[in-house]
């Protein structure tokens, strides 16, 4: 029986398919678009069965030949440009390609696990609980989210198998880099700091001072952790936040990425200082759809038997860094 991974050679899929190998599972099918062909070394390491485009893994299922022979799908296939301008394909790939997953599974009664997104909370003024009283995404991406969650919901009184969506916060950590100007900002950071000698960040904003912005930022892995906790429960469903429940500042992330790569423990004020932080106007076309704070809300994960630690800034990026100075 196949496990299905769509996503699979980008950031959040490719570490789930080495953390399914680390679990012995390797009859896997990767699925994923490589247009972009930067992220095929991301699948270099890990053991599958077999790999599709996702256009005809899709148009394969609902031709029925994957009908008996599929485990579970984990879908953390989406266009996740939160500036994408072309609605039309954002919607298409997000919310079309989504539901028409959704209705396989529910025929074949087989579990669903896929990526949601923080971004349905848009400025997050409401707070960051699972539910539609805080939900006014911000822009197309967030909203093609949004709307496969309200899919979800209505599906989930009737479902005839799990179904989890997962509201991935600041997600970072290794196998990001092919995705360009929508890596995190750990990526950015390391990057600004090998090439230039010091990490930009953003002037204040919605209230909070240079560099003081806060975000839940959560290490990849302890998103994948997140992923196989669902997969081994299958009787659990819903939709739920995935973060550390920490707002931490664009500052103390900058300075656990100086920190991890020059062996030093200084603040950023000390940083900031000594230059190696610098501070920087917004983009006029980002002011507008900037989240100054995100942390989730984690109640209705724990209560679904999730009980997992999450690392801090300090702890992730130093795992981080670790494994790009391994590379």
């Amino acid at each position: 029986m196949l496990h299905v991974v769509t996503g699979a050679a980008g950031f959040i899929g490719s570490r789930l398919l080495a953390a399914l190998n680390r679990e012995g599972i390797t009859e896997i099918l990767a699925v994923d678009n490589l247009e972009n062909a930067d992220k095929v070394p991301n699948l270099a390491g890990c053991e599958i069965e077999d790999y599709l485009d996702k256009r005809e893994f899709l148009a394969r299922l609902e031709a029925g030949q994957f009908d008996g022979s599929v485990e579970a799908i984990l879908h953390q296939g989406a266009c996740s440009d939160t500036m994408a301008t072309d609605g039309r394909y954002v919607m298409d790939n997000n919310y079309r390609y989504s539901r028409a997953l959704l209705d396989w599974c529910q025929e074949e009664e087989v579990p669903l696990v896929y990526a949601s997104s923080a971004a349905v909370y848009g400025a997050g003024a409401a707070g960051f609980r699972e539910e539609r009283a805080c939900e006014a995404p911000l822009n197309v991406y967030g909203y093609s989210k949004f709307l496969f969650d309200q899919h979800v919901r209505r599906t989930l009184p009737g479902s005839t198998a799990q179904i989890v969506g997962l509201r991935y916060f600041n997600v970072y950590g290794p196998n990001e880099a092919h995705k360009g100007r929508m890596a995190s900002v750990a990526f950015h950071a390391w990057q600004q700091l090998a090439a230039e000698g010091r990490v930009k960040l953003f002037v204040g904003s919605g209230g909070f001072g240079d560099g003081e912005q806060r975000r839940d930022f959560i290490y990849v892995d302890d998103v994948v952790r997140v992923n196989l906790h669902f997969l081994e429960h299958r009787e659990r469903s819903g939709i739920f936040n995935c973060g550390t429940g920490r707002a931490q500042t664009f500052n103390e992330l900058a300075a656990a990425v100086i920190n991890a790569a020059r062996g030093t423990r200084a603040l950023a004020a000390e940083l900031a200082a000594q230059q190696l932080i610098e501070y920087v106007p917004f983009p006029p076309r980002l002011a507008a759809r900037y989240q100054s704070f995100t942390e989730a809300d984690l109640a209705q994960l724990r209560a679904a038997g999730y009980d997992g630690e999450f690392m801090d800034v300090a702890q992730g990026v130093a795992a981080y860094v670790q494994e790009r100075l391994q590379a």
